[in-house]
């Protein structure tokens, strides 16, 4: 769920918002949703029995699950950072007529 958030949002988000803190700002929130949306899924699941994602023993740690949602949100800013530079691009070839 997070990783569709940020391919779908983080790229458009930076080449369609000028500021930069608005476009991260902006990022931040739809992932953080998609976060504990994705949270209480795995919750639901694991209740269920599924411990494929959340061990069931409560001493285990899921390190690699942290891992992964951490380097995702990193790549998305990157792609917001990416989104403003090819933006900033564009907008600065488009001549402006008055």
């Amino acid at each position: 769920m997070i990783a569709i958030v940020t391919v779908l949002l983080a790229f458009p988000l930076g080449f369609f918002l000028r500021s930069h803190l608005a476009a991260n700002t902006a990022f931040a929130i739809a992932y953080l949703w998609a976060f504990t949306f994705q949270g209480v899924y795995l919750t639901r699941m694991w209740v269920g029995g599924d411990n494929s994602a959340i061990p069931k023993d409560p001493d285990t740690i899921p390190v690699a699950y942290g891992l992964v949602c951490a380097a995702i949100f990193v790549v998305g800013f990157g792609l917001v950072a990416l989104g403003r530079r090819v933006g900033a691009r564009r907008r600065s070839r488009i001549p402006v007529t008055v």
